[in-house]
């Protein structure tokens, strides 16, 4: 193992003048691209290019959009370290893709692109009526808004773990770089999937090196019980078992990518249905080697630091910083890479927020601006494509407030799925009541809605207030150079918070609180279910207040 990692020197290398170079050539690389097709294509300014792209992209860049919209830092930040905290269960993942796409492929996106719809909540409105478009719409831009300053945060983290910026100079920094780039078309995305693929192979092959080859850092893992693929227990209190990471990951991805303004935009931009499923399958594939190759990074990077716990060791104050520390700790010695990193790290949020502020720009003008300020009078698609970005601008500044917020809690990759499916459930279920119950009607609509939203904003807090954890697996600390004095408080005074971490007892609430709260075990509910059962309660409440309600006058 090189002597020269963090864990045996206590200082945690920090970039480069060529690190920075590159780093800030590959951005400049992205907007430029995003400026140049907006130039071109400035006489062609149409809400219906700015929103789709004139219908006239091809599969490939499109699939690559697809990828990165949702693949952010989030996912590549995260996914690493959740085989480094946990095992190899969320693997299962890949095949919440493939259930994801093939329903996406094959029942929802041909229906939205046949009704060829700006906004996917105008089918609300046709199937039910203009307050539950609004509702879901609502619930859409809060739910966007969440789901950016996660987005915001996550890759500031780690530039911040890495450099000398300040965390919100960061923050601040990239939002107004993606608030500036957003543009028409789906090139950039290609350009930050394949920015975004070189670095993580760059980071799997020389940590591999490091660890002393792939099959020695797996060796090393399954020995400390991070290979796990064998829990099928169907309980689902259980966090990652085969059933919650499959079907219900699968649910949330299905959502994302049948039931969300931002993918729905994307596959629009194609001119045919056909090509518009075979992208979602090329996306699949894409998905799977990608998410593939963060879930092998994260069992080279455990081998790696197998005997000595960064976040024990005070190397970093978090999880979140732990693949930022690998990265420079086994590509410090070489000039650029590990800006070209890092860089990978922002193309995918950039890819995200983009597409997240066009989705809420779309949704906003469409949903508000144009039925409540502009009723009577119409717009030329000049004005309205001018409302468009300042929209954009608006939102922008509103994701900065929310990153605020989402900087207290906790581990981002479950911390990001449980708020987002906390509203994903009750919104995506109003749309799967109107597709798949003709019966339904307004009234079960809007009550199925509510109260899902009210039951899982009572599961959600509930956990969060009960503090409903599921421990670490084991780390230890014994391989730490424990003779350092810079990076640690001395070894006597130490010990407690070390021996926790190695009993594998993260605090909890105390033993009384699971006999005396008859809900603690609804707040136990994993939360890759937390999108299933809101769907779940829309529909049954839905359609029992229908019943109820019967044939009424909706208008």
């Amino acid at each position: 193992m090189d002597r020269d990692l963090s864990i045996y020197t206590g200082v945690t290398r920090k970039f480069g003048i060529v690190d920075y170079v590159m780093f800030g050539l590959l951005l400049a690389v992205s907007s430029c691209i995003g400026f140049f097709f907006a130039i071109r294509d400035r006489k062609r300014d149409s809400i219906e290019n700015f929103v789709h792209g004139g219908k006239k992209m091809s599969i490939f860049p499109v699939s690559m959009s697809l990828i990165v919209t949702f693949l952010s830092a989030l996912s590549l930040l995260g996914n690493p370290v959740e085989m480094y905290n946990y095992n190899t269960m969320f693997w299962y993942l890949c095949l919440a893709f493939v259930f994801a796409m093939v329903l996406s492929a094959w029942i929802f996106v041909p229906y939205f692109y046949n009704l060829g719809l700006m906004c996917i909540f105008e089918y609300l409105e046709l199937r039910f009526s203009k307050s539950i478009r609004v509702l879901a719409s609502v619930l859409y831009i809060f739910q966007t808004l969440i789901y950016m300053s996660f987005v915001l945060y996550a890759p500031s983290l780690a530039l911040n773990a890495v450099t000398d910026f300040n965390l919100w100079g960061c923050i601040v920094g990239l939002m107004l770089v993606v608030t500036a780039y957003t543009a028409l078309v789906r090139w950039t995305d290609t350009f930050q999937g394949l920015v975004i693929i070189a670095g993580l192979l760059a980071v799997l092959i020389q940590g591999s090196n490091v660890a002393g080859g792939f099959a020695q850092a797996w060796d090393i893992a399954q020995e400390r019980g991070r290979i796990l693929f064998d829990d099928f227990n169907p309980d689902p209190k259980i966090r990652h078992s085969f059933w919650s990471v499959s079907i219900g990951g699968g649910l949330f991805w299905m959502c994302l990518y049948s039931l969300n303004q931002a993918q729905i935009q994307r596959v629009m931009s194609l001119p045919t249905v056909t090509k518009a499923q075979i992208s979602l399958i090329v996306n699949m594939i894409g998905l799977i080697l990608i998410c593939s190759v963060c879930f092998l990074i994260g069992i080279v990077m455990f081998a790696v630091y197998a005997d000595c716990h960064p976040v024990a060791f005070k190397l970093i104050a978090k999880g979140d910083q732990l693949l930022p520390l690998f990265v420079m700790d086994i590509l410090g010695k070489l000039p650029g890479i590990p800006g070209i990193f890092v860089s990978c790290v922002f193309s995918g949020s950039l890819s995200t927020l983009s597409s997240s502020l066009n989705a809420l720009s779309a949704v906003t003008l469409e949903d508000f601006v144009k039925p409540f300020c502009f009723k009577k009078k119409k717009l030329s698609d000049l004005k309205i494509t001018l409302l468009s970005k300042i929209l954009v601008i608006i939102y922008g500044l509103a994701g900065l407030a929310f990153a605020f917020a989402v900087s207290r809690l906790g581990a981002i990759l479950q911390a990001t799925y449980s708020i987002y499916s906390i509203l994903n459930g009750p919104l995506a279920g109003i749309f799967i009541l109107g597709l798949f119950f003709p019966w339904a009607n307004k009234w079960g609509a809007g009550a199925g809605c509510i109260t899902s939203l009210t039951m899982m904003l009572w599961i959600g807090f509930g956990a969060y207030a009960k503090k409903i954890r599921t421990p670490l697996s084991p780390v230890s600390v014994e391989g730490c150079n424990w003779n350092l004095t810079t990076t640690m408080i001395p070894t006597t005074l130490y010990m407690n918070t070390t021996q926790t971490i190695l009993n594998n007892t993260t605090p909890t609430p105390q033993m009384d609180a699971e006999s005396s709260d008859p809900f603690y075990d609804m707040y136990k509910l994993s939360y890759l279910w937390y999108t299933g059962t809101g769907i779940l309660i829309v529909v049954v409440v839905g359609l029992i207040v229908s019943f109820i309600t019967g044939n009424m006058d909706f208008k």
